[in-house]
Order: structure tokens, then C-alpha cells, then sequence
């Protein structure tokens, strides 16, 4: 409860003290697998909190970190990985205090529905398999969990020829739905949301880093309060409980 009253006293004071007419506009950057359960949030905030609205980017993290790089505007990073936040960590671009780890996710091989080929991993090396989705490892962290993987079986550098490269997961996703792909390689949480794609495969733990989710404010945020108010507001009960109906496991606070 002592929680819940602070969170509602941050987002009433919103920022440098603006009076509860005004509206506070957060600026969110959001990894592109996190989008289906971040704009379900977002509306359950917006309807609690009416006057902070969030204005949400979603991409690939690696891209988005490049975006808080170069200097676009953003108050919250929400990554994929830990990769790009420990980059904009040691650059000192996010408040190291603010952050994180709050989901974990599984690697998944994902094919479209009604086909049996491939059934594993190393199975993508069959020659009826054509061509594979891959999110682009250096900016799409599912990609790189990927590359991960396949190099742990011994057949990334074999399957180079079959590899088409997405700008996030979300496009690998939509490449096996459609069948241009003939298998991909996404989270758990994104085969979980289609109809159109069957789970070939699943990850071995220790193929890959572990995958999880980390949040922070970024340090040149105008709404530095809101912002830290609207992690608050990720890890309250009922926003847990939206990300495990979504398929995603919480880390324990």
C-alpha cells in the first residue's frame, strides 16, 4: 500500500511540480517483442492516471539505444536485452539507479503452422528448409540470442546462405506467418501470440544469455519524477499480472 501511495503522489506531482491540469507526455522506447503487452498497459495507465500520457516507440533494442545515443528524446528504455542498456550504463545515459531486470523469455524455433520440417535446431541445416528469419544480431537482441544458439549447435556459420535478416522480431514473426520464411527464430512470448506459426524448438538454457528485460530511466528525461513513478507502476501486482498472462516470467523484485 505504502507503494501504491507513493506512485500516485509521483504521478500527481508529474513534473517540476506541474498542477494536475497539466499533462505530463512520457516518451517510452520499448522493445519490439514487449508491444502487444506494453500497449495493453499503457491504456490501464492512461485510464488511472489521465494526466500522464505515454507516447511509446516501439524497435529492435539495440536501435533504440543507438536513438538515446545519438540524442533522441526519451524518459524510460525498455530493452530485450541487458546488452543495450549496460552500453547506454557506461556512457552514463540512463540513472543507474533507476534500473531494473523485470521479465525473463524463452528462445523459440518457430515454423508455420501445418509443417513439420524443421523439429529442431540443428534441423535447419535440412535442405527443405530454404530460408530462416533471423532478427539482425548486432541491433535485434533476439537475433543475437539466436546467433547464440546456432553457434552453440555447431551450425551458425553452415546456415549463412539461408539467413534472411529482420530489423526486429516482430518482422521474423511476420516472415513465418506468411511463409516467406521457412522457420524463425523469436521469443516465446511472440510464437504464444500467433496463430500462424508452431513452436518447432525451444532453446536449451545454457545455448544462449539469459534473456531478460531490464527498464531505466534515461538521464536526460524532462520528467525525471514520472518516469521513475512509471517503473513503479510496471512492477505494481497488477502490472506483473498483465506480463504473465502475456507468457513472460517475472523476475522476483
Amino acid at each position: 500500500m505504502k507503494g501504491l501511495v507513493w506512485l500516485a503522489a509521483m504521478l500527481g506531482a508529474g513534473c517540476g511540480g506541474a498542477s494536475h491540469t497539466q499533462t505530463t507526455e512520457l516518451t517510452v522506447s520499448v522493445a519490439a517483442s514487449l508491444q502487444n503487452t506494453v500497449e495493453e498497459l499503457k491504456s490501464r495507465y492512461e485510464r488511472a492516471y489521465s494526466h500522464t500520457k505515454l507516447s511509446l516507440n516501439f524497435g529492435a533494442s539495440g536501435m533504440l539505444a543507438q536513438q538515446v545515443d545519438q540524442g533522441a528524446p526519451a524518459d524510460v528504455f525498455f530493452s530485450a536485452a541487458a546488452k543495450p542498456m549496460d552500453t547506454l550504463e557506461a556512457k552514463g545515459l540512463i540513472l543507474p539507479d533507476t534500473r531494473r531486470d523485470l521479465l525473463r523469455n524463452e528462445v523459440v524455433l518457430v515454423a508455420p503452422q501445418g509443417t513439420t520440417v524443421p523439429s529442431s535446431f540443428q534441423g535447419l541445416a535440412d535442405r527443405r528448409v530454404k530460408l530462416i528469419a533471423l532478427g539482425e544480431p548486432e541491433t535485434v537482441p533476439a537475433g543475437d540470442y539466436g546467433r547464440q544458439v546456432l553457434t552453440t549447435f555447431g551450425v551458425w556459420e553452415t546456415l549463412q546462405p539461408k539467413l534472411v535478416l529482420a530489423k526486429d522480431v516482430r518482422q521474423v514473426l511476420t516472415y513465418v506467418e506468411t511463409g516467406e520464411a521457412d522457420a524463425g527464430i523469436v521469443y516465446a512470448t511472440d510464437a504464444r501470440e500467433s496463430g500462424k506459426v508452431r513452436v518447432a524448438a525451444v532453446a536449451p538454457e545454457n545455448s544462449h544469455q539469459p534473456v531478460l528485460y531490464p527498464v531505466a530511466v534515461i538521464k536526460g528525461s524532462r520528467h525525471v519524477a514520472a518516469a521513475r513513478a512509471f517503473i513503479l507502476f510496471l512492477e505494481q501486482p497488477q502490472s506483473r499480472g498483465v506480463f504473465t498472462r502475456h507468457g513472460f516470467t517475472l523476475v522476483a523484485p
